[in-house]
Parts: C-alpha cells; structure tokens; sequence
C-alpha cells in the first residue's frame, strides 16, 4: 500500500516550482490532491501530469490573499473528495529586492506580509476545521532560511514574512496537538523554482556568490529535494515530529577561507 493511500492533500502554489514537485509527488505516493493557484492553464497541467499518470487530481483557481477564495477552495475539495487529511501552504511571493528597510514601499509590504503570512492564516482557518471534522491531519507551511536569519538580498518583507510564518507554525502546533493536527515548517534554501531561475539566468555572477554563501554543498537545491521533505513531515513516518521549522538548504554555512 503506498503512504499516502486515501489520503486527500491540498497544496497551494501548486501550478509551478515546489508546489508543483509536492503535488506531483504526494499523487505519486497514493494522495488524491487539490491543486490550488491562480494560474489555471499552468495548475490544469499538472492535474493532466498526474491523471495521465493514474493518479486522481481537482484543480481549483484561488488567490490564497482573498478569504472569499480560500473558503470555496476548500468546499470545493470537501465536495469533491469528501475529507481533508493534508495541505501544504506554499504559496509566495518574493516581494521587492536589493532594497534597503528604509526605502520599502508601503504596498510592497503590504503584498509580501498579505501573501506569504496572512494567507497562511487564512488556509489554515479552514483547513483546520476541514482535518478536524475528519479526525485529524497534517499542515505544512513553507517558510525559508530567511525565516530563520536576517535577509541579506534587501527584501526585509519576505524574511519578515518567514519569520512569521515559523511563529505561526509553532503556536497552531500547540494549540492543536492533542486534537490530531499536526502542523510543521520546511525551510527551503535557495532551490530551482520561478522565484530563484530568472536570476540564475539573469545574474549568474550573483548566484554563485550567494550559492557560495547559502549552501555548504555549494548548489541549488532541486524542488524534488523540498517536495521529499515535505512529504515527509506529512506522512505517519513523522507521526511524533510537531511544531519544528525544518531546514533544507544543504547545509548552512558562512566559510572563512
């Protein structure tokens, strides 16, 4: 029987990048999934991957900052597949970047805190429920290595935003851990996704340095490497793990010489 057999899980950002290596996955192991993004031609792809696959899949158009969206995204999966035992809210922004605190734009802010943190709030104001009413289930949102130290790349938002994110985790993990919902963090590194690939390609010069600084293996992750993680600290393999930020960057590292 394979791990995620009977299993409905959600993931957010779906339509690309580790949303969609999780997605893609998670139905690999046996999961039935709710694919939700905004983007419905990229989101409808990855349902047809994994039907043509044997795999079973409901694409829903949400826009994860607006409560109208998140409530219907999540009535939608009840009434497809009856049951919520997962999700993964992954979902993001990178926000403004090379710029200084002082020199942030009010809406720049404003967008970073509301999609990345807010929205993970949102999710999981109906999700939980949803797990609850099933007996249970397993969250995990996606933080960053910004949610665990200060942003070196001037885009204070987003760490701000990942910060709050593993704040969020933390205090759900304890409210709900006597009721059956687990709830973790992943922390990716800089890994292969729509937010890290232009710049590879764009400033390659830059991405050594920062690859160079950021991951002690001195590579980019690979969005199958974030997805394992992920399906990890949903599965019943990871039955006792609660409340924790996991890193998966490579190995961390600030070299001297």
């Amino acid at each position: 029987m394979k791990p995620f057999e009977g299993k409905v899980i959600l993931v957010t950002g779906a339509s690309s990048g580790i949303g969609a290596a999780t997605a893609i996955l998670l139905a690999e192991r046996g999961a039935k999934l709710v694919i939700a993004a905004r983007r419905r031609e990229k989101g409808e792809a990855v349902q047809r991957q994994i039907e043509e696959n044997g795999g079973k899949a409901l694409f829903v158009e949400a826009d994860v900052t607006r409560r109208a969206d998140v409530e219907a995204m999540i009535a939608k999966a009840l009434d497809r597949f009856g049951q919520l035992d997962g999700a993964v809210n992954n979902a993001g922004i990178t926000g403004a970047a090379m710029t200084p605190v002082a020199e942030i734009k009010e809406e720049d802010w404003d967008s970073t805190i509301d999609t990345n943190l807010k929205a993970v709030w949102m999710c999981m104001k109906s999700e939980i429920p949803a797990m609850l009413a099933n007996g249970g289930g397993s969250i995990v949102n996606l933080s960053s290595i910004y949610g665990l130290r200060g942003s070196d790349m001037g885009h204070a938002p987003y760490s701000v935003s990942k910060f709050g994110v593993i704040g969020l985790t933390k205090s759900a993990a304890i409210d709900y851990a006597d009721k059956g919902v687990r709830v973790n963090a992943v922390c990716p590194g800089y890994s292969h996704s729509e937010m890290v690939d232009p710049y590879v390609d764009a400033a390659p010069d830059l991405m050594k340095a920062i690859i160079a600084r950021h991951s002690a293996m001195n590579r980019l992750g690979e969005s199958r490497e974030i997805a394992e993680a992920i399906a990890w600290l949903l599965s019943d393999s990871a039955g006792f793990v609660n409340g924790v930020a996991l890193p998966v960057n490579g190995g961390a590292t600030t070299r001297l010489y």
